[in-house]
């Protein structure tokens, strides 16, 4: 089989989902990448699909792949099912895979595995996860050879409206479309180098539904529930002077000061959003798709969609000169001209 990676065409819960409907998975996997929540839905679906839930104990062994041996894992995929159509071994955080080091295995005991992923009885099902993936790796070839491979990165956007739709359907709420655009762009899924997950959405749409006392899913609860990150936050504050709402942007600046935020980081993400901003902007009007936009800035096009939303409210020369006066905002502070919060304040002041 070969490895082809998600972002090469349909997403992997997607494939795999198929192919769990259609009893088509291998019995060896790896399951890697950002999404921890759909990789343990692989995880825990496949276990209740092989394994009789009372041998669980018997039939399900679960090795730590910081330490695993090769003998443990030969060892525990040798053993015969007790009561189960199949005794399934998981292997979880394998550092091996992902190119670094395992206590328990060393280069002999690494190359005994890449060839005994080659023979796994039929009779046992064996799960690798971890968080990335050496393609470079024996191990890796054995199994893109004999095995399956999903990559979980982030969802695309329709997917990810779909969950939404699907978590609030279940729990009996309705949301429109704006209301759902609004919670993805408060979750800041898809802002560069973010650490919010399906994880993180998962809590938030549960804050929501909670939150909510009617059926329907308004504008207010997500800006009551929706945690978000802080580069979320400080577009958000962006986007209030954008909307010359700057009694609200001095509000979320006050937050984000007083819940702790380091004011360096805050900086770089002013500067950040704002080259966007004006990146955005000016290839908008050199006739540049969104599609383009992405390609040559390397972010989600859901962002740069809510830049070119900020940018039209101005020109190009006055977002230079907004850039320009959050560059000098991180000299006046780092040199000791001024106090962070005065400086920040001054700032949103003169937008």
């Amino acid at each position: 089989m070969a490895y082809k990676s998600s972002a090469a065409g349909e997403h992997a819960y997607k494939r795999i989902d198929k192919d769990m409907k259609s009893n088509n998975v291998k019995n060896l996997l790896l399951l890697f990448g950002r999404e921890d929540f759909l990789i343990h839905w692989v995880v825990d679906t496949l276990g209740k699909k092989y394994v009789n839930e009372a041998c669980r104990d018997m039939d399900f062994s679960r090795l730590d792949g910081t330490a695993v041996t090769f003998e443990q894992i030969r060892n525990d995929c040798e053993t015969l099912p007790f009561l189960s159509e199949r005794r399934v071994v998981l292997i979880s955080d394998f550092k091996l895979i992902e190119g670094g080091k395992t206590k328990g295995m060393d280069e002999e005991g690494e190359k005994l595995l890449a060839e005994y992923l080659k023979t796994i009885p039929g009779n046992c099902m064996l799960i690798i996860t971890a968080s990335g993936a050496d393609k470079r790796k024996k191990i890796f070839k054995s199994i893109t050879e004999y095995g399956g491979i999903y990559e979980f990165g982030e969802l695309d956007e329709k997917s990810l409206k779909s969950y939404i739709e699907k978590r609030f359907k279940e729990a009996g709420k309705t949301a429109r479309p704006t209301v759902i655009a609004e919670l993805i762009a408060a979750s800041g899924y898809y802002d560069k180098d973010t650490d919010y997950t399906l994880y993180n959405l998962e809590n938030d749409i549960k804050k929501a539904i909670a939150y909510n006392e009617g059926t329907e899913i308004g504008m207010d609860t997500v800006e009551n529930t929706v945690s978000g990150n802080m580069d979320t936050n400080v577009f958000a504050m962006i986007d209030s002077l954008g909307r010359d709402r700057k009694d609200e942007a001095y509000q979320m600046l006050h937050n984000l000061l007083v819940s702790g935020e380091q004011v360096y980081k805050l900086l770089a993400l002013l500067c950040s959003n704002f080259e966007i901003i004006l990146s955005v902007k000016e290839m908008k009007e050199e006739g540049k798709s969104f599609s383009e936009m992405k390609d040559i800035l390397g972010i989600h096009e859901f962002r740069i969609k809510k830049a070119a939303s900020f940018a039209e409210k101005y020109t190009p020369a006055h977002l230079r000169k907004i850039l320009q006066k959050t560059y000098e905002i991180d000299k006046n502070i780092k040199t000791g001209l001024m106090e962070s919060s005065l400086a920040l304040e001054l700032f949103i002041a003169e937008i």
